[in-house]
Parts: structure tokens; C-alpha cells; sequence
């Protein structure tokens, strides 16, 4: 009976299309709120890489210089132009905060998912035309469980709340990569077989369109990766369904191009015209070339270092991922070229997956965020799996249905051995939870958090949490209720999201970047006017950020007692600079109390003038 009500209700909302939508708009707008809106702008820019982005953007706003990025007085070529902008519109219309400096991730990931809920509602729409069933349960529930899951994910909700380019790289290139399925569906719908060459128009479908234009955000994000991807993971897609150059035709390939390189282009001619080769060397060559062909920065990490990103950073998900992966069956290819293009979605998040994850793990700079476009096909392919798990015994009994048409693939047998794994993951990482002050070792910068994290209880708070979430789902396994498993790895996340990760990222902000911003306020007051600000033996961006002025990083205390002996000799006026240290690095460039006047202390920082002395 109740099995009966849920569909009636669903049908129903099939029947009601604007409530359909009000309801999809909810949705999508509470679990985004969850993952990157709620207290998106509470917590102070965290160093090293937010605030160098942040503080580019904010020059870029003051001075209406659209062109040229600039950080601390010097140029900044590690990225082309996207987020910068993003940024300062994001200024100009809500202030020079926190807020607006992650602003445009979170909206890129709410593309993203959106984009992704609507992509899953059109595959099983389709999908039971084809076999002339409805099952709108189904629909509707697999579309929000794919929205929740690329939502509630480590990584989408680390780089989607912070303020970097990561993200909107992402939410250029999944989005893109799903424009691109829906128009290549699109064309597909009714078998059509009319030959571009006679067709009248000489622009795409609009999904096609999209398509182009995304492809150029992407490139004004990131540069050359931003094309680069997407086509390789379009090409082998289309030659492995055997229809690269039909395809091709459909999608006016070259006025496409036209449109990406004329979108894009303008503003790398603009940046090179003005900076020549220091551009072209900093961007093409170092930050591209020498990080696919060399370590950069010291980022090396071993070849297996994106089974561990993808493992924890698609938790506790990534569990279903190699089952999700084989019941695809990726390899009969008959039979994925016999079906019609909306029904390869599968296939497509497949080869979406392995190419990002193929080409990051060739690549010898290694960071994790390098693979975090891939997410979106990684909820994707567990969500079609666990899909197949809403068909209700009356579903499965008809004869048209997936289970009983043999030029389907049948329903996967319920998941044991992944949802045993399950359990002893969750498990691991609840036991892992509870020794987390001791794993973390020792910060400099925040040496009493760890002792702090412990006393809020939040390491057994988390244990708690994922040892419970271990037991219900072992309980629903004894009991052979798959179905809510999936759920209770969600709720879990929720609750661990909410009760742990939030306070602890409130109290990393407290340990770690408050001491910084209240010293940056300090100096702010203090300072008098082209007086030198001077931070010696590490490098916080955040400081010009907050104190909006140039700051001069010495990594040496050597350096330090040089610099200050030179600005002397110069008789630099003020006859005094500003310093912001650690005290023990004041001791090692020689300064007693009596040499300086202590203008503040927070944290493990010390802020004091030092008077020039001939």
C-alpha cells in the first residue's frame, strides 16, 4: 500500500509540471545550502592559495585594470582571467568580504548539480519510453539521490567553498561535458539519421551551443586544460561508440570552434600584447608544460596517490565505485553502440572518469584538487547503479521492464560484498577519528589545536557518528534491506558535516588565520603612511589581503637584519618598519624588547616597529 502511494504521488508530480520544478528548485537549493551556502563567508580566508586569488581579484577591482592580474605589486600569471572576474563582479555587487570570494565556487557547483539532476531525469525519462513503462518513483528518486551525492562530497564541498579557480574550472568542464551528452542525445531522439551536410543551419543545438561557450570558460580558467580534457573525453567516447565523425558534422565542429577560441582568445592577446614573453613563459611554460612534465613546488606524490584522493575524497561513495564501474560492462561494445545515445550515459561518465584520472595520473605534479572535475562522473556512475535498486517487485515482474528485455543489461545482484566493505571503511575511518589528535602532530601555526579539537570532543563526536553509521548498515545487510544503505552513508556525511567538520573548520580558523587578521587590523591602525610592513620567516598572503598593502616576505631572519640595515643606509622615511614574526625568529635576528616597540601579540605572531638605525 505504501509502495502504491509513493508512485501515485509521483506520478502525479510527473503530471504537474511547475510543481515538478518548484520542488526540483527546493531541493537542489537545501542540499546545495548544506554543502556551500551555509556559513560560506564566517570563516576567514585560509592561506596559502584563497588569498592570493582574493587579493589578485581586489586589485583588479580597484584599479579597473580587467587585463593583468596583480599580487603584493608583482604580476600573477599562475591562472588566465575567469576567477578574477568572477570575483570582483562578486565585490562590486556585495562588498570586499569572505563571502564574495567564494561565491563564484559555490555557484559553479550548484551548476554542476543542477545540471547533473536534470541530465538523470531526461536518461530515465527517456529510458522508460523506450521500454513503455513508467516509473516515476525511479526518476525522481535517482535524480535527487545523483544531486545529493555530488553534492555531499569531501571534495566538491572543499573546493566549492573555497575561493580558487578549482572549482570554476570544474563547473566549466562537467557542465560542458554534460551539455555536450544532452545535445548528442538530443540529436539521437527518434534514431534520426539526416546528414549535416544538408541541413539548413549553421549553428548547433542549443545544448551544443552551451557547449562552445562553456569550453571557453574553461580556457579563460585554467588555459589549454580547459579544451584539453574535454576533448579527449569526448574523442574516446565517440570513437569507442564508432560515431566520431557523424557526430563531428552535428555539432558544426569548426563554427564551434570559432566560437570558443572567439570567446577566449581576446583576452590572452590583450594579456600578451601587454606583458609579451614574461606571460607566455610563467603561464604556457611553467605553470602548464613543466607541471604535466615536472614536478612544481615540490608536489610529487606516488602513482597511486588518486586512488587514495578519489577513495576519501568521494567518501564514503567511493566504496561502490568499482562495482558501479563493472556493472557497466564497459567493455561489450556491441552492445553500448546498439544503444540509442540518451541510454550511453553510463558509458559516457565511464570514459569521463578515466580519462581525467588516466591524464592527472601521467601528469607528474600531483595535487588533489587536480581531480576534481571527475567527481561529477563518479556520482553519476553510482547513482545509475544504485538506480536499478528503486525498480519496486512490481516493476521487475512486467515483461517489457529492464530486468526482463534481454537487450538490456540485467539488474545488478544486491551489492554484498561492496556494502561489507562498506561497513569496514566506515569503520576505520570512526577508529581513525578517535586517535585524530594524536595523527594530526604538531602545527607551528596553530600548535594548540589539536589539544582544542579534543576538548570540544569532536574527534569522538566524528568516531561516533561513522562507527553508528558502520553498525545500522551491517544490521540492514543481515536483514537484506539494501535499498537504505545508501541513505544511511549520506546521513551520516550530513551529520558529520554539521556536527564535526563545521565547528573544527571554526576552530582552524580560530587557531590558525584569526591571530593573522587580528594583527593585519593592527597594523592597519598602526601604520604610518609608506611605512614597510616586513614578514619574516614564513609567507601568509592573507596579511595583504586584510591590510590591503604590499608586504615584503623574507624567508630568512639573515635576510631580515640585511633588509633593515639597507632600508638604514637609505635613510628610508618613515625611520622605522613594521615587522610581523614569529618571537623566536625576533630572538634569531638579534632584537631585544628594548630594541622595538611591541605593538601586538596573537597567537603564535608577533607584530612590532623597529626603528631604523643608521
Amino acid at each position: 500500500m505504501t509502495n502504491r502511494v509513493v508512485d501515485r504521488w509521483f506520478n502525479n508530480l510527473g503530471k504537474r509540471p511547475v510543481l515538478a520544478v518548484t520542488l526540483s528548485i527546493l531541493w537542489l537549493i537545501l542540499i546545495t545550502w548544506v554543502g556551500y551556502g551555509w556559513n560560506l563567508g564566517s570563516i576567514g580566508l585560509i592561506d596559502e592559495t584563497e588569498p592570493l586569488f582574493a587579493e589578485a581579484s581586489r586589485q583588479m577591482f580597484v584599479t579597473g585594470d580587467w587585463i593583468t592580474p596583480f599580487f603584493n605589486g608583482e604580476t600573477r600569471f599562475d591562472k588566465p582571467a575567469l576567477i578574477y572576474w568572477c570575483q570582483a563582479i562578486a565585490y562590486a555587487i556585495i562588498g570586499v568580504n569572505e563571502y564574495a570570494v567564494r561565491l563564484p565556487s559555490a555557484i559553479a557547483a550548484l551548476a554542476v548539480i543542477s545540471l547533473s539532476y536534470y541530465t538523470l531525469l531526461m536518461y530515465l525519462a527517456r529510458q522508460d519510453e523506450l521500454e513503455h513503462i513508467s516509473r516515476p518513483t525511479r526518476r525522481w528518486l535517482t535524480a535527487a539521490l545523483g544531486a545529493v551525492i555530488m553534492a555531499l562530497t569531501p571534495e566538491m564541498i572543499v573546493w566549492g567553498r573555497t575561493g580558487v579557480s578549482d572549482m570554476l574550472l570544474t563547473g566549466c568542464v562537467a557542465t560542458a561535458l554534460l551539455c555536450f551528452f544532452l545535445g548528442y542525445a538530443k540529436e539521437g531522439e527518434g534514431k534520426r539519421v539526416i546528414s549535416n551536410l544538408s541541413s539548413q543551419s549553421l549553428f548547433p543545438n542549443k545544448w551544443y551551443l552551451a557547449f562552445y561557450v562553456l569550453i571557453a570558460g574553461a580556457i579563460l580558467t585554467k588555459g589549454p586544460v580547459g579544451i584539453v580534457l574535454p576533448g579527449l573525453i569526448i574523442a574516446a567516447f565517440l570513437l569507442y561508440v564508432g560515431s566520431l565523425r557523424e557526430v563531428l558534422g552535428e555539432m558544426r565542429f569548426f563554427m564551434g570552434m570559432l566560437i570558443v577560441f572567439g570567446l577566449s582568445v581576446p583576452w590572452y592577446a590583450l594579456v600578451i600584447w601587454r606583458n609579451g614573453w614574461n606571460y607566455i613563459n610563467s603561464f604556457f611554460g611553467y605553470h602548464n608544460l613543466e607541471r604535466f612534465t615536472e614536478v612544481v613546488n615540490g608536489h610529487k606524490a606516488p602513482w597511486y596517490f588518486y586512488f587514495v584522493v578519489v577513495l576519501l575524497g568521494f567518501a564514503p561513495y567511493s566504496i561502490y565505485l568499482p562495482v558501479a564501474i563493472a556493472r557497466l560492462k564497459f567493455w561489450q561494445i556491441k552492445y553500448w553502440r546498439s544503444q540509442e545515445r540518451s541510454q550511453q550515459l553510463g558509458l559516457f561518465a565511464f570514459v569521463w572518469f578515466v580519462a581525467i584520472f588516466g591524464f592527472f595520473t601521467i601528469a607528474v605534479t600531483k595535487l588533489p584538487s587536480y581531480v576534481l572535475p571527475l567527481m561529477p562522473a563518479a556520482a553519476i556512475l553510482v547513482t545509475l547503479f544504485w538506480s536499478d535498486f528503486f525498480l519496486d517487485k512490481k516493476t521487475r515482474g512486467q515483461g517489457d521492464s529492464l530486468e526482463d528485455n534481454s537487450s538490456f543489461p540485467p539488474s545488478p545482484p544486491p551489492p554484498l560484498w561492496s556494502a561489507w566493505v562498506n561497513v569496514a571503511f566506515l569503520s576505520a575511518v570512526g577508529v581513525a577519528l578517535f586517535h585524530l589528535p594524536q595523527l594530526l602532530g604538531n602545527d607551528p601555526a596553530a600548535p594548540n589545536f589539536p589539544q582544542q579539537l579534543q576538548e570540544l570532543n569532536l574527534p569522538m563526536l566524528g568516531g561516533v557518528i561513522w562507527l553508528l553509521s558502520a553498525l545500522i548498515i551491517a544490521v540492514l545487510l543481515l536483514r537484506r534491506l539494501w535499498l537504505p544503505i545508501i541513505g544511511v552513508n549520506l546521513l551520516g556525511f550530513t551529520a558529520f558535516l554539521i556536527v564535526v567538520l563545521t565547528p573544527a573548520l571554526f576552530l582552524v580558523d580560530h587557531e590558525r588565520q584569526l591571530p593573522l587578521r587580528e594583527l593585519s587590523a593592527i597594523a592597519v591602525q598602526a601604520r604610518q603612511p609608506n611605512e614597510e610592513l616586513i614578514m619574516v620567516g614564513f609567507k601568509k598572503p592573507t596579511v595583504v589581503f586584510y591590510t590591503q598593502q604590499n608586504v615584503t616576505f623574507l624567508k630568512l631572519t639573515e635576510q631580515a637584519q640585511e633588509h633593515i640595515q639597507n632600508q638604514a643606509a637609505k635613510k628610508a622615511q618613515p625611520p622605522s618598519v613594521l615587522v610581523l614574526s614569529q618571537p623566536k625568529k625576533l630572538i634569531q635576528m638579534g632584537l631585544q624588547p628594548a630594541d622595538y616597540e611591541n605593538l601586538g601579540i596573537s597567537g603564535a605572531y608577533q607584530l612590532i616597529r623597529v626603528p631604523l638605525k643608521s
